[in-house]
């Protein structure tokens, strides 16, 4: 393994934010920062940096926008990501700085932000500079530029990971806290995972791609990598949002975090590569973690998945990466990487009619896959099967290079979202990564499940020496749903008649528990299909099984309208003391009614039923 990086200081969000708190100058902190990157930073990690006098004239301007506000705190708390540095991989336009994708007869001299860059600066950040990356965004490894090619930060001899390799390699380093990549076919996660990063890939249409040179237009992303969990989710809080001018945006909050006790499908048979880096054991290490954290690992046939992954380069997408590079192909085709050249002349070879054949098999499994989430709440995969040494892909540059995105290729084109995570050390010294995978809509959750996970790992921040922080320094967080926790105890529960009440406003199970011990629970007599009467009770009372549903706000009036008397809503007492709203009766519709407590829930009351098991 190579040496590990001393941190500079400062190194996380929070922690340029206490500097800044405690008086810092912007120029102070980013001049030496800018001299330590020309000086040390590995040459193919950036394509291009912010000359002195650019950097002086960002951070002048920053100042003058915070001596409009009354205090420095205040320009602190409306400028979250005052004077943080970052990077941009270049495909990204930036003013101020070409855009090449990775390409030199490409170049363009570009005046306006895109959406995301425009965003962040907008926050108070200042990018340093843009990032090396495969051409075009072509590519898994980091090694399809001639720029150069980046490394793991961990062994020089291996692959970087890409397409947003120097996005990754400088956010590793410490030279920046986060780093903009794109994320297509896997291209902001396979180089998280090589480098010990979080790499959150959002919902397709969740951030603008306006002023993104597009891969695949279609199913582009914007993604982050970061050292924490937190960092990135900040970063993203900042940068989503509709935009009027991207044909593509499609801002639709989901729920703001997943259950307590998760259903995660795994592979049941998990493909590795071919080289024993140590990673079956990792992933198995994973596995053994997620049980700790008190989630289920659920065995799936992959087989499903991985079909739609082969749409991506072995269907009509590749015309997508044809229809930007096209007249640079017709015109100058030895400007093009060779084996960047090979992939996207392959778009010649299918016709309209098979771009609507594909269109039609994407759409079918789309429709049957959504069904997954009925059996699970989230996927763990290993981020990528194997790390490659650049000889590797010398040696067979389309194999190595595909066997990269068997679990991330089919993620984007489903329309979920993803993040890769740190997940521990093999004995070879390379960091292993998994991904998390959860539905479209899910970033928020999907985050704070991160936490926890990153957090118990306890390993060091990307390739430094830095420990990983506690969790909650965000000062802003992914949009979610507005919800409201309600608790059922009957036909409302997982399974039962009534359930699709709430599935069909889109609530989410939060929670299976119990009530505290002082209640009773009664089978209502007449009822269809067969409800309980809840009641709190002054003695003689006991635990209850419910579930506690998080309901959006804007569906709540509905569902309310659909509860028949005797039964309304209250609030609810739960065995650790929190009160939520929930299911009660009306004490004189308890007169007849069979006092079930005993079987400590209704589930277990009606399988207790002739007839039931």
């Amino acid at each position: 393994m190579d040496q590990l990086q001393a941190p500079p200081a400062p190194l996380t969000l929070a922690e340029w934010r206490r500097a800044y708190r405690e008086g810092a100058a912007p120029l102070d902190l980013l001049a030496p920062r800018l001299a330590r990157i020309q000086a040390d930073s590995p040459p193919a990690a950036w394509i291009s940096l912010i000359g002195a006098d650019a950097l002086k004239a960002c951070t002048d301007a920053l100042l003058e926008r915070a001596a409009t506000y009354a205090t420095r705190d205040a320009a602190l708390a409306a400028m979250p990501l005052f004077g943080v540095p970052y990077a941009v991989k270049d495909n990204i336009d930036v003013a101020g700085f070409p855009t090449t994708a990775a390409c030199p007869a490409f170049e363009r001299v570009v005046s306006a932000d895109a959406f995301a860059v425009a965003r962040l600066r907008e926050a108070g950040a200042i990018c340093l500079g843009k990032t090396n990356l495969d051409q075009f965004a072509t590519g898994l490894s980091g090694a399809r530029s001639p720029y150069g090619r980046p490394s793991s930060v961990f062994a020089g001899e291996r692959v970087s990971g890409g397409s947003s390799s120097g996005s990754a390699v400088v956010v590793a380093r410490g030279d920046v806290p986060f780093a903009l990549g794109t994320d297509t076919a896997g291209s902001g996660r396979v180089p998280a995972g090589f480098n010990n990063l979080v790499g959150l890939k959002p919902t397709p249409g969740r951030v603008s791609t306006a002023g993104v040179l597009p891969a695949c237009r279609s199913l582009d992303c914007v993604s982050v990598l970061a050292l924490t969990v937190d960092d990135a989710a900040e970063v993203l809080a900042l940068m989503e949002g509709s935009d009027a001018d991207d044909a593509y945006s499609a801002f639709a909050p989901g729920p703001a975090q997943l259950k307590r006790s998760l259903r995660v499908g795994v592979p049941g048979r998990p493909v590795f590569g071919p080289e024993d880096l140590g990673y079956a054991a990792a992933f198995d290490a994973a596995l053994q973690r997620l049980a700790t954290l008190g989630h289920t690992a659920v065995p799936l046939d992959f087989g499903p998945l991985l079909a739609v992954a082969e749409l991506l380069y072995g269907g009509p997408w590749v015309a997508e990466r044809h229809a930007v590079v096209q007249p640079l192909l017709d015109a100058n085709p030895a400007a093009l990487d060779p084996t960047v050249r090979g992939i996207v002349e392959q778009a010649r070879g299918f016709t309209a009619t098979d771009a609507f054949r594909g269109s039609y098999q994407l759409h079918a499994a789309q429709r049957s896959l959504a069904a997954l989430w009925q059996q699970v709440d989230a996927l763990m995969v290993p981020t990528a099967p194997h790390h490659p040494r650049h000889v590797d892909l010398d040696a067979e540059p389309l194999k190595a290079n595909a066997l990269l995105g068997t679990y991330t290729n089919f993620v984007n084109l489903l329309g979920w979202c993803a993040l890769a995570l740190p997940s521990g050390m093999t004995a070879q010294g390379l960091p292993f990564g998994v991904t998390f995978i959860a539905p479209g809509g899910a970033d928020a959750a999907l985050a704070r499940f991160g936490q926890a996970w990153q957090t118990r790992t306890g390993l060091r921040l990307g390739g430094t020496t830095a420990p990983c922080p506690q969790p909650g320094t965000a000062l802003r967080w992914p949009a979610s749903l507005a919800t409201l926790p309600i608790a059922v105890v009957g036909a409302h529960l997982s399974g039962m008649p009534l359930n699709g009440q709430l599935t069909s406003r889109g609530a989410m199970l939060r929670e299976a528990t119990t009530t505290a011990p002082h209640y009773r629970l009664f089978a209502l007599p007449g009822t269809t299909p067969p409800k309980p009467g809840l009641q709190r009770v002054a003695s003689g009372g006991t635990a209850i099984a419910l579930e506690v549903w998080d309901v959006p706000s804007s569906t709540v009036g509905s569902f309310l309208a659909l509860i028949p008397p005797p039964l309304g809503l209250g609030s609810v007492e739960l065995a650790d003391g929190r009160w939520v709203h929930g299911f009660i009766c009306e004490g004189h519709a308890l007169t007849d009614a069979r006092d079930v407590s005993a079987f400590g829930g209704w589930r277990a009351y009606l399988q207790s039923l002739p007839g039931t098991r």
